[in-house]
């Protein structure tokens, strides 16, 4: 064979072989490519399928009509800038509670003082969670009518749901309230005509005995908006104002679906009275925290630190 056909045959074998080579790398590539395509395809899919379901999930949230709303008011004095700031800690952790939109805030009367005016601007700037009412400091010459006839006028224009609250309540800055319990108190209530408390006498267990203690008591909105429009609150503001929210009540005819909150609210254990209860489990309100010492043992029972998260940069024992 001469040279020249032998290199001819040569050259087209290293040819052939390398168009198959060739096929081989390019079979590959398409398949990749194609796989790559199909995966985004579905991955595409799964994406707006995905979306869809948040899209259906925030709708959800946003157009619940279970979920209750309350408005808890603190009382408090434009000076108490340390008070307000412990109570943000203690109600703030305890946040979020499932089924409920709960705003507190923190009701004073006019300022008075040239540094109220910046302190407590620089307050609501940052937290926004004072409610500042047309009226002379007092606590039994007319506060809580000033508090609780304000409300509609207030939150009515400006909401998107009606009511703005379904509930409205009055608490002591010397009370603990485990949130989470008082919403699963109110959950199979009535949301018309309600009047929910800690009944007075501490002995009676009758809502209808007399009245709801000071240390937090809580009114359906249209008892509020009653509140506004009613002449018989305003002419009858000045006592302690926990008996005359409920002479309001029970000259207008009004409450007539109550709770008795009571044992699960109660006045600190020491030193004991027919008021007062051990702390238990059951909790809603804890009142008469008057000192340091009772609100760190209250807190401890309660568990309050229990969501602290474990950290290098600080060490608890």
């Amino acid at each position: 064979m001469k040279p020249t056909k032998k290199r001819f045959i040569l050259t087209s074998i290293i040819f052939i072989i390398s168009l198959c080579i060739l096929a081989s790398i390019f079979d590959i590539r398409f398949n990749s490519l194609n796989s790559l395509r199909n995966y985004a395809i579905h991955k595409n899919s799964f994406s707006k399928q995905f979306t869809s379901s948040l899209q259906n999930i925030n709708f959800f949230k946003a157009t619940s009509t279970d979920e209750i709303r309350i408005l808890i008011g603190i009382y408090a004095l434009p000076d108490q800038y340390h008070k307000r700031h412990f109570l943000r800690l203690v109600y703030g952790t305890q946040f979020p509670i499932l089924g409920a939109k709960i705003d507190i805030k923190f009701i004073f009367c006019n300022l008075t003082k040239e540094d109220q005016k910046v302190l407590v601007a620089l307050e609501i700037m940052q937290y926004n969670d004072v409610v500042i009412l047309n009226c002379e400091e007092n606590i039994n010459e007319g506060k809580t009518y000033t508090y609780f006839s304000s409300l509609p006028e207030m939150l009515n224009s400006s909401s998107e749901s009606y009511p703005p609250y379904h509930y409205v309540m009055k608490i002591d800055d010397d009370s603990y309230f485990c949130l989470e319990n008082l919403v699963h108190s109110l959950q199979p209530l009535s949301r018309e005509d309600l009047y929910y408390g800690f009944v007075i006498p501490c002995r009676s267990m009758d809502p209808f005995a007399d009245y709801m203690s000071g240390m937090g008591y809580l009114v359906s909105w249209d008892i509020v908006e009653w509140i506004r429009e009613s002449e018989i609150p305003k002419n009858n503001l000045v006592g302690p104002e926990d008996k005359v929210f409920g002479d309001w009540i029970r000259e207008g005819n009004r409450g007539k679906s109550r709770f008795n909150a009571k044992w699960s609210m109660y006045n600190y254990p020491e030193p004991p009275t027919v008021c007062t209860h051990e702390l238990w489990p059951d909790t809603i309100a804890v009142h008469g925290l008057k000192y340091q010492e009772r609100w760190i043992h209250t807190l401890k029972y309660f568990n309050a630190t229990a969501n602290l998260k474990p950290s290098k940069l600080y060490h608890i024992p």
